[in-house]
């Protein structure tokens, strides 16, 4: 079934080269990447042990996340922090539990997913965490903030993109993403089995609100993606499609794949 701009599609885990032969993929597979692909927030990671001034030390209750993380970062830069500094913040940051086991399972069955990333971080500190994990040739593509480094050496941070979506911050909309992507894919006539969604966060209740009955949804367990969809099942039994399968460890991802791939077979 041909799936538009609710269809998902999944090339090979090389990096920028299609697909590992001439069989497409099976399955589009979405990662979160803050609290979901690691275990911390990074925007977290990037500012403890700071001594940031009281505006910047919460999360701004009104306005732009993203802007507010633009001047912590203009503030880190004045203080000195650079390049190499924020490539070892971002570096050192954990995988969450199982992550590890995940994409060695999907490194054995590249054929049947394509990987793509969708995260409200920056893509500087996505870039950097991914390579020095060895999994950045697991991703097709990258989708973030975009990030880099000005003439004074302070990194910088853009929105995304703009969108109509009331439920999401104004810099990003991840399922207004999504449905591009999947429409790039069609137009390439790939098409998808099933999309599988992996995330954590409020923002992730959105594109995985678009997934079909045949897709997954997995939320981490007890995180806003997993209570949002909790609370929608609840206010309208059936009305959330997908199935939901929430998750502690990356390994229950795997352990769900597999079976996906059993039943195939």
């Amino acid at each position: 079934m041909r799936r538009c701009c609710q269809a998902l599609r999944l090339p090979c885990l090389a990096e920028g080269t299609g697909m590992a032969g001439s069989r497409p993929p099976r399955f589009l597979l979405v990662f979160d990447f803050d609290e979901t692909l690691v275990d911390e927030n990074s925007d977290d990671s990037v500012a403890r042990g700071r001594a940031l001034p009281e505006a910047l030390r919460q999360s701004p209750r009104s306005g732009s996340y993203n802007e507010h993380m633009q001047r912590v970062l203009a503030f880190l830069g004045e203080q000195g922090v650079r390049a190499a500094d924020f490539r070892a913040i971002y570096e050192a940051i954990p995988l969450s539990p199982g992550m590890a086991e995940l994409f060695q399972f999907l490194s054995k069955h590249r054929e049947l997913f394509e990987v793509i990333l969708i995260s409200d971080a920056n893509t500087f500190g996505i870039e950097a965490k991914l390579r020095a994990a060895g999994l950045r040739s697991a991703f097709r593509k990258i989708f973030s903030n975009p990030a880099g480094f000005d003439r004074r050496g302070f990194l910088t941070l853009g929105p995304y993109h703009s969108h109509k979506c009331l439920r999401c911050p104004p810099n990003m909309c991840k399922r207004k993403i999504l449905a591009e992507y999947l429409a790039e894919r069609a137009r390439d006539e790939m098409e998808f089995q099933r999309v599988l969604y992996v995330g954590d966060g409020a923002n992730d209740f959105c594109p995985a609100g678009a997934l079909r009955v045949a897709d997954v949804a997995f939320p981490r367990k007890g995180y806003p993606m997993h209570r949002l969809i909790q609370e929608a099942q609840e206010k309208q039994p059936g009305g959330f499609a997908a199935t939901v399968v929430p998750w502690e460890s990356g390994a229950d991802v795997a352990r769900h794949l597999q079976e996906l791939l059993r039943r195939k077979s």
